[in-house]
């Protein structure tokens, strides 16, 4: 998973569709079809059978995935959406860096 702007649990602001200017966590990451799914927003209906897992059936209301390319990573520094850029550290690790402040954005 190096080669995607954003991971599980990073803060991301939705910048197009229907879910445009929310904000949110990455839940999960989809990399083989470049697909995130983020808390609170694309909502879908799904009708839902009585199971013995899910005794209560009815219609429910989940996340559903959305195109990495719709949402952009919040810097945890500068507050604000940035593109993201790599840096190879002393160490030898890859990490990404904030375009706006140009602060390291992984631990």
């Amino acid at each position: 998973m190096a080669g995607t702007h954003v991971r599980k649990g990073d803060n991301v602001l939705v910048i197009s569709g229907k879910a445009k200017g929310k904000k949110g966590k990455v839940l999960r990451t989809i990399p083989e079809t470049d697909r995130v799914m983020v808390e609170g927003t694309n909502m879908v209906k799904k009708h839902q059978r009585a199971t013995r897992k899910v005794m209560q059936g009815g219609v429910i209301e989940k996340e559903a995935p959305m195109a990495a390319s719709n949402v952009m990573l919040l810097c945890r520094n500068c507050h604000r959406p940035a593109r993201t850029g790599r840096r190879l550290l002393a160490d030898g690790r890859s990490v990404r860096v904030c375009r706006r402040c140009d602060e390291v954005i992984d631990k």
